[in-house]
């Protein structure tokens, strides 16, 4: 039997900018069945600041060894808590934070360590096994959605954490497709292996059922719930294990290869899993499929076959990575940083061909903006080519107009440290940009921006005289929208909001503060809607849900230092048109010595396929064949019927799969753009009154966790909010329940679920789809909000 090696892992590489460690001692170890596996670790002596941090910045910056990554999961998977055992572990930090303790360092919002959530991302960067590591913590509720989804827009890599007991959640699902949307490389750590019920098999399931991927273990735990002490490494056929009476903090732990005497029933397990490994990835690679067809033994192939063929494959998105671990119980996290640097890619790994379009000339995505009480606004960007110093003048492609950065800032969560120069690949921070919105991409300069537009021109050319070259024929038209659209990289997809209220100061003398709070919140968070109701003045603040609002009044309250009042929390309900109508109008005025006259003849159809409306479908025919519609005047037209369709006729909810057609125009010269918005306005207006409107009601996807006891009476406590169950599935810690229920039925569930079953289940819910509401239910609606029956 081979004795094992104790690994210290503290990691503090001596850059710069760390404080010179004391080696004293190094040490290697290798498999002597399995092909070669060495670690360098250092016993160092403990910095005296909590945290290490880069103080300059580089000219020349290898991307090959950055790492952008996010972590994303279901909330209370261990998202945040393992972020912080990767930042101990690494040398950022000296304590093990803790979220139920409220001393974590990602988690630094009032809020976030109030409510043990993480609410907005954040970013830090760190330096592991000599590769620097820009890491963002995403929430994992479903009212922030969009905090994950702006954060995986500019990552080339990310982890899901899963619940080991639980496996694919709901929100694993939500932000598993907005990385699926982005391309985004993806592994899987499953967490809380010490929990009950945890099983690994159980994950793989829900990952190849739900998520529809191919897994691929990389890790066997050592022991089961309460007994798991480690991991066996399938690639070096090893086992690692931390024993907390030798290392409390995991920091240390002992690796041995496996062998037969460690059990033969875990030895064989082992040695299936492994084949099983070498097969799944000899199915997607060409390499291994080579050795396994040849003379090589698969106990022969070597781990670093393995581990280069495992990177070729995760980084053609084929199979997911799967890892075990106990993040709280600091179990099976330096593998996991290992396993980041080891296949998820680096910036020169993924096709960003976007970048080629701006050469050598700076390349930058707003993907955030926050508001610093000393600094003043601060955008994040990802920088995709060309760099960026402090100081610099540089240009907004899409808000048109040049700003100047005061300072470059490296993130540390809720720290920032100045750097005089950011190059391509990295994520940082900028000071001094108030124009600039979520979503805009930044140049040089506006010569560079031109240059980036021709260049895109060019190429757009060159696809269509190829695509015209392979049909044998010529097609027109196109010239006009390329003069329009330009390089710029594609804002993100907000989804609507589901509630709104009321938002008042508590006197007028605060009226101007809180517009300035809200302001600043709504540049924060696109998902926050602020405007103003027409007929009662009311602010009217529309969010994701309950728990997105409320974290908002508390921000207002203790950010800005005004106790604001919301009103009841509304559903944020849709309209619709049950069949197509017809409607003309005619705008004839004079405004001063000039005469406006507008004749609109249009249509509306009802369209399921399409949700929001995009632009009008010119109809011409031989009575009005529509010869002289200008772009300036379609664009005018588009934005009256957008327009009429934000207030339907019969609550003033928005209008959802509806079609518009133009059968007739007709205007004269002098008419302005305005009077031709506002006579499709009034156009569309009148067609939609005839159009049987009706109200659609947001439908939630809930999965509710419980236990035995009480799955009858959360059924039946279900059944009387209308909702449709659509399964109920057998775990070994519970069962989970999967039901559709109008969102006007889940007020106050949270608090009503916990009643119900003495605090013992607890639940999760998305927006589905709207559903068509009853007769009735409409009738009761429009007669609590107006005061009046419909006729």
């Amino acid at each position: 039997m081979m004795c094992g090696r104790v690994i210290r892992y503290n990691n503090l590489h001596t850059h710069s900018f760390y404080r010179r460690a004391t080696a004293r001692h190094v040490s290697s170890y290798h498999s002597a069945e399995h092909g070669h596996y060495q670690r360098q670790c250092r016993d160092v002596e403990v910095p005296r600041s909590s945290r290490q941090f880069a103080t300059r910045s580089k000219d020349h910056e290898d991307m090959a060894k950055i790492r952008n990554i996010g972590i994303m999961a279901h909330i209370d998977a261990g998202k945040t808590t393992t972020s912080e055992r990767m930042l101990y572990y690494s040398g950022f930090s000296r304590h093990l934070g803790d979220v139920d303790r409220g001393d974590t360092v990602m988690d630094y919002m009032e809020q976030e360590r109030d409510r043990g959530i993480t609410i907005n991302s954040a970013a830090i960067t760190f330096h592991w096994n000599h590769h620097k590591i820009n890491l963002i913590d995403t929430p994992g509720h479903v009212d922030f959605t969009v905090e994950v989804e702006r954060t995986l827009r500019v990552l080339d890599g990310s982890v899901a954490v899963l619940d080991a007991s639980a496996g694919v959640e709901a929100q694993t699902v939500t932000v598993w497709q907005q990385a699926e949307n982005y391309s985004v490389p993806c592994m899987v750590y499953l967490n809380k292996m010490d929990k009950q019920g945890a099983s690994v098999q159980h994950c793989l399931r829900s990952l190849q059922e739900k998520l529809r991927v191919s897994p691929l273990l990389l890790h066997l735990p050592l022991g089961v719930e309460r007994d798991f002490s480690g991991v066996v490494d399938l690639i070096h056929f090893n086992t690692l294990s931390w024993d907390p009476s030798q290392s409390y903090d995991g920091r240390t732990f002992t690796t041995k290869p496996l062998s037969v005497s460690d059990g033969s029933e875990l030895y064989q397990e082992a040695a299936k899993a492994r084949t099983a490994l070498i097969g799944q990835l000899a199915d997607h690679d060409d390499h291994i499929a080579d050795l396994v067809l040849g003379e090589v033994k698969l106990e022969d192939i070597s781990a670093d076959d393995i581990v280069s063929a495992i990177r070729r494959v995760t980084l053609a998105r084929k199979v997911v990575p799967v890892l075990c671990g106990s993040s709280l119980k600091n179990k099976g996290v330096q593998p996991l940083m290992d396993s980041i640097v080891s296949y998820l890619p680096s910036p020169k790994d993924r096709n960003y061909s976007f970048a080629d379009y701006y050469n050598t000339d700076l390349c930058a995505f707003a993907f955030k903006v926050s508001h610093d009480p000393q600094r003043g606004p601060l955008t994040y960007l990802r920088l995709y080519s060309g760099s960026l110093k402090s100081g610099a003048t540089i240009y907004n492609i899409n808000r048109q107009n040049t700003e100047k950065t005061s300072r470059i800032l490296q993130v540390y969560a809720d720290e920032l440290h100045d750097i005089s120069r950011a190059v391509a690949g990295n994520i940082v921070a900028v000071a001094g940009l108030k124009q600039t919105l979520t979503g805009d991409t930044l140049t040089s300069s506006q010569s560079a921006a031109k240059a980036a537009a021709k260049a895109w021109r060019r190429q757009q050319e060159q696809q269509q005289k190829t695509q015209q070259h392979q049909k044998g024929e010529q097609e027109e038209g196109g010239e006009e929208d390329a003069e329009e659209v330009s390089p710029v990289l594609a804002a993100m997809n907000v989804p609507a909001p589901v509630f709104f209220c009321s938002i008042e100061p508590p006197s007028m003398a605060y009226q101007k503060n809180l517009e300035h709070a809200l302001e600043c919140l709504q540049k924060e968070d696109p998902s926050l809607k602020v405007e103003v109701n027409a007929e009662t003045g009311q602010t009217i603040l529309s969010g994701m849900g309950e728990l997105h609002l409320d974290i908002v009044q508390s921000r207002i309250h203790k950010e800005y230092g005004i106790e604001a009042d919301l009103g009841p929390l509304q559903i944020a309900y849709r309209e619709t048109i049950s069949q197509g109508a017809e409607a003309s109008e005619v705008l004839d005025k004079t405004l001063g010595d000039r005469n406006h006259f507008v004749r609109l003849r249009m249509s509306v159809t009802a369209d399921p396929d399409s949700t929001h409306f995009r632009q009008v479908t010119v109809a011409p025919s031989r009575d009005n064949p529509i010869n002289y519609l200008r772009p300036p005047q379609l664009k005018a037209l588009n934005n009256g019927v957008k327009s009429a369709l934000a207030n339907g006729p019969l609550l003033g909810f928005p209008l959802i799969h509806v079609a518009v057609s133009l059968h007739e125009f007709q205007t004269r010269p002098g008419t302005s753009l305005a009077m031709v918005a506002a006579c499709a306005v009034q156009c569309i207006t009148k067609a939609l009154r005839e159009a049987a409107p009706h109200l659609l009601e947001p439908m939630m996807e809930l999965e509710i966790n419980t236990n035995e006891d009480y799955l009858h009476t959360v059924m039946g406590d279900l059944s009387q909010r209308r909702s449709h169950i659509d399964s109920v599935q057998s775990r070994q810690s519970g069962k989970l329940v999967q039901a559709v229920t109008p969102l006007s039925e889940l007020r106050g569930y949270s608090t009503d679920l916990r009643t119900i079953t003495s605090g013992t289940s607890s639940f999760s819910m998305h927006l589905s789809h709207y559903q068509p509401m009853g007769t009735d239910e409409q009738n009761r609606l429009i007669e609590s909000v107006t005061g009046f029956a419909p006729s």
